[in-house]
Parts: structure tokens; sequence; C-alpha cells
């Protein structure tokens, strides 16, 4: 299987690390406030930066299957239907009626040629406009093209639907913002694939303790001794970094066969688990024959929603494959399990005043990665790039 550049560099590096000792290591280590993860001004900014103004991977497009698909999703607070439209097209709006302010859809899912308002019946079609509303003599001189449904930017690319929960006054460049992961992401063909299973969890813990669980893979055999460790070579990592993205390479142990073949005939993926971090709070984990889509976002300073999805290429054939496909899902969320029971405690002692900052050791790229991708989109300095 062919693979890329950035994929054979990942596995010479990975090669010297074994032959070494070594791993990716970033110059310093860095400190990262305690406060960040529990405090009310923390949450308030980036709820409303990071989860407004940034894309979001919100389903996979097997969810939205024909014209009159629709999905509610209330996730970031913001109140959102996402639709497609007899074009094919996907396209979000605020869930909320132009005259009174009711939600015009209350199911999860489902399929619709219009959106009623339970309140007062004005009725609105797939791409939002306003269509239709009882007593219009009640009206006279409004205009209708001025009261559709409120627009928010969607996206549908490599599979997976991307929303920014609000407005925007100018067009999003989308591709522009996945550039340095289209590579990657575009050979994993996940349209193709199917949903497996779906699962959300409500965990006591901040949305960023989450997150880093992802980031590193120091913790492996500590945390996951008798599931996870035994998997992947111990603390040995590649991280390549595409700002604000990162992608972690996890190799597995029989990578270092590699060293004895020539390069021509390698292949990426058979030997690795690769967690590729899409800024500001998505994952698209690549197992060697399937992926998990995560999404994580905060709920309050000390709280969050961990979403996931595992896509598989085909539906199960027979019971054989629905069972091996079953044990690959239970052990995924054994492992995930004991982070967030990590995490849950880590929440608890927070407020003790143990500790001002966590450091971030040299070894832990992609922690050092993410938080300075998060500080400068909450400082201003990085933004989703706007359509020429």
């Amino acid at each position: 299987m062919k693979i890329s550049s950035e994929e054979r560099d990942i596995i010479q590096r990975i090669l010297q690390h074994h032959a070494q000792g070594t791993t990716d290591m970033t110059p310093e280590m860095m400190a990262n406030p305690v406060e960040n993860y529990a405090s009310d001004k923390v949450l308030e900014a980036e709820q409303q930066i990071l989860f407004r103004e940034f894309p979001l991977i919100l389903a996979h497009s097997s969810e939205l299957p024909d014209a009159g698909s629709f999905l509610t999703n209330n996730d970031t607070g913001m109140p959102l239907l996402i639709t497609r439209n007899d074009a094919g097209e996907v396209q979000a709006f605020l869930n909320v009626c132009r005259h009174r302010g009711a939600r015009v859809e209350d199911r999860p899912c489902g399929k619709a040629r219009a959106f009623s308002c339970p309140y007062h019946s004005w009725t609105y079609d797939l791409n939002g406009s306003l269509r239709g509303l009882p007593g219009a003599v009640g009206f006279e001189g409004l205009k209708k093209d001025e009261h559709g449904l409120v627009p928010v930017p969607a996206f549908e690319r490599f599979g997976l639907i991307w929303v920014r929960p609000t407005p925007a006054d100018q067009p999003i460049d989308i591709d522009a913002w996945l550039k340095p992961m289209e590579e990657q992401l575009n050979g994993l063909d996940l349209g193709s694939h199917v949903i497996f299973e779906s699962w959300k969890l409500d965990r006591d813990m901040s949305w960023r303790l989450a997150l880093e669980g992802f980031q590193e893979s120091y913790h492996f055999c500590h945390a996951h001794r008798t599931t996870a460790c035994s998997n992947y070579l111990d603390n040995q990592s590649v991280f390549i970094q595409h700002y604000p993205h990162v992608r972690h390479a996890v190799p597995l142990p029989h990578v270092v066969d590699l060293a004895d073949q020539t390069p021509e005939t390698w292949d990426y993926r058979p030997n690795f688990m690769t967690q590729n971090y899409l800024f500001p709070a998505n994952f698209v984990q690549v197992m060697t024959d399937h992926v998990y889509v995560h999404t994580i976002i905060p709920t309050g300073p000390g709280t969050c929603i961990f979403k996931c999805q595992m896509l598989i290429a085909e539906p199960p054939k027979d019971e054989r494959a629905e069972r091996f496909w079953r044990r690959n899902y239970d052990v995924v969320r054994a492992v995930f399990n004991e982070d967030f029971e990590i995490g849950e405690n880590i929440q608890k002692g927070l407020n003790s005043g143990a500790n001002l900052n966590f450091v971030f050791g040299k070894n832990e790229c992609c922690l050092h990665y993410g938080q300075t991708a998060i500080t400068d989109a909450l400082e201003q300095r990085l933004k989703v790039p706007l359509a020429l």
C-alpha cells in the first residue's frame, strides 16, 4: 500500500527512537495553570470562543443519508438544526423560530420536508426559508426572506459533518482550515464507512482533562497496565504539528520489524494507532482496521460531554464479524473509562492548592502544541480563515 512521505518519516523516526531508546521531545517543559481546568472565567472564554467560533465535528455523513434527513444538536449550548436539502447539501441553522423563539424541531433526528414551530406553526423548508404562517393577515408587510431560520456555517468533508455553532459575518474557508490534515483524512475514505456504535457520556472532569488523555502516550503503561499497554511501544510516539492540529502516531510493537525491510515495502496503518487532533475538540483516532471520532465539549468548569462514534468499513456480515467488532468496542470503552476515572480523580483535587500549575513534560509534545493553540485562540491570535 502506498504511504505518504510524512508516514515514511514517522516510521524512520520510530525505528530510530527504538534503536536509541528515545522519543519525540519539545525543547522545554511547560507549566499549565491549574485554573485553566476549574475557572468559571476561563470556561466562559472557552465556550464563547473555542466552542462558538471554530468548526466542530458533530456527525458522520451517514446520519444524513437522504434529502430531508435532519439532526438536532444542543451540546455546545447553541440549539442547532442540521439538514440535507434537495440538492444533497448539508446546511445548519439555529433551531429557533423567528416569530417567538420556540424550537422548530425537538426530535434528535429523522426525516422531514419542512419544520413547523409548535407554538404558532410558522413553517420552514430544508433550506431554512420561511414558507408559511397561519393568520398571515396579522403580519402584513412581514418580509419572509428576512425571517428564515438563522444559518450557521456547515460543511461536509471527509465523510464528516462540521458545524460552526454561531453565525458568521463572512464565509469560512473550511478547506484552508483542514488543509494540513487533508492528505491523511482523505485517505481514510470515512464517507464509505458505517457507524458500528455511537455513545455519549457525561463526565465530572474538565473537557481539557478528557482532551489530554488522547494527546500523549506517556501514561499508557501506567493507566492502562492490563489493557492497552502491551499493544504499543512504551512512551515512543511521533508528534507532527500541523498547527493548530496535531498528528500523534503511536507505534505497535511489531513496527520494529520494518527495520529489516526496505522502505519501499513499508506500510503505515497496520503498524500504528494515529490520534489526529483536530482543533479545538475533536479527534479522528485511526486504528489498524477501524476509526473512532471523538468530540469533547465542556458543560461546566469541571464537567464535560464525551461523544464517540466507532466507524467500520462495512456492516458486519455475520455473527462472527459482529462479535469481532463488539470485542473491539468493549476494549476501547474499558480503556477510555480508565482515563476518565483518573481524570475525575484529578478534578476532585484541583481546589486543594497542591498545584498551581501542571507540568507538561518534554515528551508530552501534543499537550504543548494543543495548549499553545488554545491560548492563541483565546487571545485572538488564532482564527478560522475566511473565504476570499
